[in-house]
């Protein structure tokens, strides 16, 4: 398994696991019957690819936070 480089990532995969709506897909990708839903290499439920952002509002927050002191951010 792959190291997570991105510490976001980590915290993201903690916090699925206290998301009750991606716990019942997970159970459904296990069975085979959620093909739009998926898990990485590292353990990440993703969409179609792309991360599943738990409802955690405290990682919400901090995931908001980081985009906007991010240089790649949309405004300054």
């Amino acid at each position: 398994m792959l190291k997570l480089t991105n510490p976001f990532l980590e915290e993201v995969k903690e916090c699925q696991k206290r998301d009750r709506k991606l716990m019942e897909k997970l159970v459904l990708i296990n069975e085979g019957k959620e093909v739009d839903f998926g898990v990485d290499e590292n353990g990440v439920v993703r969409y179609r690819g792309r991360v599943c952002v738990p409802d955690v509002p405290e990682l919400k927050k901090m995931i908001l936070e980081e985009g906007h002191r991010s240089g790649m951010s949309i405004h300054p």
